[in-house]
């Protein structure tokens, strides 16, 4: 692991593996060991780079909510890869991980050579519609400041959107309750604030100019979710989807083998998987 300051904050960012560079970007109350179950076969073929963001595991929590914005981290995470020597790589983001990735897609094309999305929004383009979002998650960002982690983790996991983790084994959801619970709650309520879907700016109308070749998955349980990657993918220009039945918001997690599969495909076709035998949290 080492420390890159990039625009005055700081990222916990670990790289390893020979070959092509893999970027790839956890979701919300996440951290960049979510992937660790993928790393050991990725990296026979890739160089990969995971990061904690802003607000997540040991990255730095800037106060200013302004500083989680999805268009500052995108231009922190390409200014992380030309430091580092290894631009343009290949992308894969979860949730607000593929937020943050599009973004970078958009706005930092030189750097992205292959898009994987998982779970992905280009924003919400209605403004009342962000508006809505945006209060959402600002009451979400106050159950953190007044009642703490443990309350928040226990509201957020009884969300709608990931209903189908509770058909994960019992000690999955423990794991995956525990890394949940291990951030600061003033880091994810800055994220929240600064990095939510109402708070981005929407990409619907720079999807076009996408030039990456781009695999969006989701989820068919997750039928916002899946209406949302539909729209990405008839914007990106050639862009593939994957819509895995039976499945919610998180198929990293939900079906490691069916998304391994997909991943590795992509990334690293030549190798045999045994990723797929652990659950990643």
């Amino acid at each position: 692991m080492t420390r890159i300051e990039i625009d005055g904050a700081s990222y916990e960012v670990e790289v390893g593996g020979d070959g092509p560079p893999l970027m790839l970007i956890h979701g919300f109350t996440g951290r960049g060991f979510d992937w660790a179950p993928f790393l050991p076969d990725l990296r026979r073929a890739r160089t990969t780079i995971t990061v904690d963001l802003l607000g997540h595991g040991d990255s730095e929590s800037p106060a200013d909510p302004a500083r989680h914005a999805i268009e500052r981290q995108a231009a922190d995470l390409a200014g992380i890869l030309r430091r580092l020597g290894l631009a343009p790589a290949d992308v894969v983001g979860y949730s607000l991980g593929a937020r943050i990735a599009l973004r970078m897609a958009v706005a930092e094309p030189d750097v992205v050579a292959r898009l994987f999305l998982e779970s992905p929004s280009a924003g919400i383009a209605d403004q009342a519609n962000r508006s809505a979002r945006l209060a959402a998650d600002e009451q979400l960002a106050q159950l953190l400041d007044r009642d703490g982690i443990e309350a928040f983790v226990d509201r957020w996991e009884k969300l709608p959107v990931f209903v189908a983790e509770r058909a994960m084994p019992a000690v999955e959801r423990a794991r995956l309750q525990a890394a949940r619970l291990d951030n600061q709650p003033t880091g994810l309520a800055a994220s929240l604030r600064g990095a939510g879907q109402g708070a981005m700016e929407p990409l619907h109308d720079r999807l076009a100019g996408v030039t990456a070749p781009t695999l969006v998955v989701a989820g068919a349980l997750d039928e916002a979710g899946s209406d949302r990657a539909r729209a990405i993918v008839s914007g990106i220009p050639g862009a593939r989807m994957a819509i895995l039945e039976g499945i919610g918001h998180a198929p990293h997690r939900e079906a490691p083998d069916r998304f391994a599969t997909l991943l590795f495909d992509l990334f690293a076709p030549t190798i045999p998987l045994h990723a797929t035998e652990r659950r990643p949290t």
